[in-house]
């Protein structure tokens, strides 16, 4: 990279200028400043590391970047929160030149602006690959934060928009290139990959499941099985999940068989949908479906019921029951870490 660091945030401050409700202190100096809000804060952070996140040849610098904030956004949507401040600490080997940098900020800033968020600061480093971490806080109505604990039995399961589409992207990135370049020749194809690059963040969405009585939420981030297997655990509970009804993404659904995968199991365990998974009681599915559809042009589908005792069960179209396994994406699969 051509630039010292010092260069470097100053280019980053420049393409990140403008002045941004409730910061006092903002990026270039040690430490930012930004006045609290009348709600409770709420904090994630998340880590998008090359090779193990994403392929530096399968994405845009610019794509990266706003991936990288809407997944934090995600989080804090899924607790029913507003997003109001973000850090962004990036780390790159030496073969990355500046002008990546800058388009990868430029997709942050692009992100910050759809959700009203204002950077504040971060670091930059070398290493030996591309890392990207981010952080965000965001504020919520004193008691009113949604968590993954308070699903109850007779509870309907539902998740927003359709599942699958980032993880058959995932899929057509690692196919062979004459049938990656097939596929991206149909417009299934090139849905998918902007699933993948592209997620959305349901924060308005978010706000209307609350209204409408969820007692449980959760972002899809490691697939509906994995992550339904996390709320359950925390509510202590079991649940009934109907396959016929999940909604799998009609482009993967369209490019399953050129793709050799099978639809459902990503849909069920693929990952990386950032779509909403929640528990609400059965008088509220139709308002929350209704307003969804209506307020946000997004689909609310009822993929099953919540039941006392623990683990889950599948339910296919003729009736027939199997357990459902806990499948999904898994930064450390069993042994990795020595046990």
């Amino acid at each position: 990279m051509e630039l010292s660091e010092d260069q470097l945030i100053e280019a980053i401050a420049r393409v990140l200028s403008g002045e941004e409700p409730g910061v006092v202190v903002g990026i270039g100096d040690d430490a930012a400043v930004v006045e609290r809000g009348s709600g409770q804060p709420v904090l994630t952070t998340d880590l998008l590391v090359e090779g193990v996140h994403f392929e530096r040849a399968s994405i845009s610098a610019r794509d990266l970047g706003a991936k990288a904030i809407t997944v934090n956004v995600s989080d804090i949507a899924a607790m029913a929160a507003s997003p109001r401040y973000a850090l962004v600490s990036l780390a790159v080997p030496l073969d990355v030149d500046a002008a990546w940098v800058m388009e990868l900020y430029g997709g942050i800033r692009e992100a910050c602006a759809e959700h009203a968020l204002a950077l504040v600061g971060g670091d930059t480093n070398r290493a030996e690959l591309i890392v990207l971490s981010v952080a965000v806080v965001g504020e919520v109505a004193p008691g009113r934060a949604l968590t993954r604990s308070g699903a109850r039995p007779g509870d309907r399961i539902v998740v927003t928009g359709s599942l699958g589409a980032a993880a058959g992207g995932f899929a057509l990135s690692r196919a062979h290139p004459s049938r990656a370049a097939a596929a991206l020749s149909e417009p299934w194809g090139r849905e998918l990959l902007e699933a993948l690059a592209r997620p959305v963040a349901r924060v308005g969405e978010a706000k209307v499941l609350a209204s409408a009585g969820v007692t449980a939420m959760m972002d899809l981030s490691d697939g509906l099985a994995k992550d339904l297997s996390r709320l359950c655990l925390a509510s202590g509970v079991g649940a009934r999940v109907r396959t016929a009804d999940v909604p799998v993404a009609a482009a993967l659904v369209e490019g399953a068989e050129m793709l050799g995968v099978d639809a459902l199991a990503l849909a069920l365990s693929g990952g990386e949908d950032y779509e909403l998974l929640a528990t609400m009681p059965a008088e509220g599915f139709e308002p929350a479906r209704a307003e969804l559809r209506e307020g946000f042009g997004v689909a609310l589908t009822e993929v099953g019921e919540i039941v006392a005792g623990e683990g889950m069960i599948a339910v296919d179209a003729d009736g027939a029951e199997a357990p459902l396994e806990p499948a999904g994406w898994d930064h450390f699969p069993r042994g990795s870490l020595g046990a």
